[in-house]
C-alpha cells in the first residue's frame, strides 16, 4: 500500500523527522517487550477499545515510529487540576482514565455534515462521559458509563445535569481566551465532578470528536453489532436491520448517537456505545487488524486526530498496565442510581445513588476476589441428638400476642423442652431466629428440622446447652417452613453490566 493510500484525507502533515518520504528513521536501543508487536497492539486495544490505540507495537522498530508519530500528533489539553480531584475511595496503584465524547463538529466539511445526517456545531457538549477503570495488576478493566441527565453537584454550582459541568468550566476560562484554554477548563471543571462523585482521583482524560470518531470506526473496516429488532430514525440517521451486521462511517456514528425511538432513551444509547466500544476491541484483535501494517499505520494517523489528551498520559505505560487483560474480562456498566425524576425547573433527571453507595460502588471495581477456605473438611460426623435433648427457650417477636405459647405448646408436642417463654427485646423481628452458644450446632440442627428456614445464628449471651427460638413475623408454626421472603428489587449495582466478549443482541 502506497503512502498515499495510507494517509486518511484530511490529516495533518507529519513532522519531517516522522515522515517516511524524509528517511528511514534511526533505529534505537530499545528493549523488546516480549512476544511480538501483534501482542503489543493486542494489549493497548483493550484499553479504550481503539480510542486509545495509538499505542500499537511497542519493542519493534515499526512500533518505535508508530509511537513518535502518535505522540507528535496527538492532541493535548492541560485537562487534570491542580486541586478538586482528591481521592477519597483507596484503590491502591489502580489507574483512572475520564473518556469523554464531545460533539463538536466545527471542523467538518457540508459534504461532511450532510454524510452524518447533522447539522454545524462549534459548542462543546459532552453526552458521553465514561469512566476506565483499570487495575494495578492489569487483569481486568471496567467501562462505567454516567448518563448525561445525572443530577450531580457541580463544584462551584451547586446541582445541575452532569453534562452541564464541561460547558459550566468553558465560561469560567477567562475573556478572550483560546478555544485550547476553554477545552482545558471544561475538562478540569468535569473532572472535579467526576472525582467528587466517585471518591476517586481521575489519573487521565482522553476526548475524542465526533468527527473523529466516524474516521475512526472507517479504518478498522467495520464493526460487528447484533441488533434485536430493525432500527430507522430521522433525527440520528440510523436505519439498520435486525440482525448481525457489520457497520462503520456514518452508519456506525448513527448507531451510537441514536436516543429517538428506543424504549429507555439514553440508557439504550449507553448500551449502544458500549456495544461498539466492544465490537471495536474484538475487531482491532482480529488478524486482519493486526497483520496489516498499513492500516496500522492509518489507525494511528486517525486516532491521533480523534483524540484530545491530557498532557501526561504515557501511551506506551498504559498499555503496558493491560498485558493480560482480555475482551472476556472488560467490564461495561452503567453508574448505579435510582431512577428518573425532574428538578424544581421540571426539566427531566436522573437521581444517582447517594454518595456512600457510589464510593462503595467504586471501591469494588479494584477489590480482590475473595479468599477461599482451603481448610480440609472435617470428617467427623455430627452428633446426633432427639428433640428430648434440645431445651428451648421462646422468645416472641412476631409482633402477634400469645404466639410464644402457642410456639411452646407445639414444640412439646414435637418432644422438645420449653424452659420459658418471654417477649423479645423487639416485637419488629421479620425473620424467625434459631440462637445457639458456640459447640451446641447440633442442638440448633435438630430444631431448625423441625422450623424449615428459619435463621441459626451463634450467640454469646445464649447459654450452653440450650437454644433460644425468636419467633418473627414469618413464622407459621412448628412442622412448617417459615414465610419466604418477597424478591428483592433489582440491583443499581452494575447496571445493564456486561463484557466485552458478549455478542448477544441488543435494542
Amino acid at each position: 500500500m502506497s503512502d498515499t493510500d495510507d494517509r486518511h484525507e484530511g490529516a495533518r502533515p507529519l513532522p519531517a523527522r516522522l515522515d517516511p518520504r524524509a528517511g528511514k528513521p534511526a533505529r534505537h536501543a530499545v528493549a523488546s517487550t516480549s512476544g511480538s508487536g501483534r501482542h503489543w497492539l493486542g494489549a493497548a486495544t483493550r484499553v479504550v477499545a481503539g480510542l486509545l490505540s495509538l499505542a500499537l507495537l511497542a519493542g519493534t522498530g515499526w512500533g518505535w515510529y508508530l509511537g513518535r508519530v502518535a505522540d507528535a500528533s496527538v492532541n493535548r489539553t492541560d485537562a487534570i487540576p491542580t486541586s478538586g480531584n482528591d481521592e477519597v475511595v483507596t484503590t491502591g496503584e489502580a489507574m483512572n482514565l475520564l473518556l469523554v465524547g464531545n460533539d463538536s463538529r466545527a471542523s467538518a466539511t457540508p459534504e461532511e455534515l450532510a454524510q452524518l445526517n447533522t447539522e454545524a456545531n462549534a459548542g462543546l457538549n459532552t453526552d458521553t462521559m465514561i469512566l476506565v477503570h483499570v487495575p494495578a495488576d492489569g487483569s481486568k478493566a471496567s467501562f462505567v458509563s454516567f448518563p448525561r441527565d445525572s443530577y450531580v453537584q457541580i463544584p462551584g454550582y451547586g446541582w445541575d445535569k452532569l453534562n452541564a459541568a464541561y460547558a459550566y468550566g468553558t465560561q469560567k476560562a477567562p475573556a478572550g481566551a483560546s478555544d485550547t484554554a476553554k477545552q482545558a477548563a471544561g475538562a478540569q471543571l468535569l473532572i472535579k465532578t467526576i472525582s467528587s462523585l466517585t471518591g476517586l482521583r481521575i489519573d487521565h482524560y482522553a476526548e475524542v470528536d465526533l468527527l473523529g470518531f466516524f474516521k475512526l470506526s472507517s479504518v478498522v473496516g467495520g464493526v460487528e453489532v447484533n441488533l434485536c429488532n430493525a432500527v430507522q430514525d430521522d433525527f440520528s440517521g440510523v436505519n439498520l436491520p435486525a440482525g448481525v451486521q457489520t457497520i462503520s462511517g456514518e452508519q456506525a456514528l448513527a448507531f451510537v448517537r441514536q436516543r429517538h425511538g428506543l424504549e429507555r432513551g439514553d440508557f439504550d444509547r449507553i448500551i449502544r456505545q458500549q456495544t461498539f466500544i466492544a465490537g471495536m476491541i474484538r475487531k482491532m484483535l482480529s488478524d486482519n487488524v493486526l497483520l496489516d501494517l498499513g492500516k496500522q499505520r492509518q489507525l494511528v494517523q486517525a486516532a491521533a486526530d480523534a483524540l484530545t489528551v491530557d498532557k501526561t498520559l504515557n501511551l506506551f505505560d498504559l498499555a503496558s498496565q493491560m498485558q493480560s487483560v482480555s475482551a472476556g474480562s472488560i467490564d461495561f456498566q452503567t453508574v448505579p442510581y435510582v431512577g428518573d425524576d425532574h428538578d424544581d425547573a421540571g426539566r427531566y433527571i436522573l437521581r444517582l445513588e447517594d454518595t456512600n453507595a457510589l464510593h462503595t460502588f467504586f471501591a469494588q471495581l479494584s477489590a480482590e476476589p475473595q479468599a477461599t477456605d482451603t481448610a480440609a473438611p472435617t470428617t467427623d460426623a455430627p452428633k446426633a441428638v432427639v428433640p428430648a435433648d434440645v431445651p428451648v427457650e421462646v422468645y416472641n417477636g412476631s409482633g402477634t400476642a400469645g404466639l410464644a405459647a402457642t410456639a411452646a405448646t407445639e414444640l412439646t408436642a414435637a418432644g422438645f423442652p420449653v424452659s420459658g417463654t418471654a417477649n423479645a427485646d423487639s416485637m419488629n423481628y421479620t425473620t424467625t431466629e434459631i440462637r445457639y452458644a458456640a459447640g451446641d450446632e447440633a442442638l440448633a440442627a435438630a430444631l431448625a428440622a423441625a422450623i424449615p428456614g428459619a435463621t441459626v445464628v451463634a450467640k454469646d449471651d445464649v447459654t450452653s446447652g440450650t437454644v433460644q427460638l425468636v419467633l418473627g413475623s414469618d413464622f407459621n408454626g412448628v412442622g412448617q417452613a417459615v414465610t419466604a421472603p418477597a424478591a428483592p428489587a433489582p440491583t443499581t449495582q452494575g447496571e445493564d453490566q456486561r463484557t466485552a466478549a458478549d455478542t448477544s443482541c441488543i435494542n
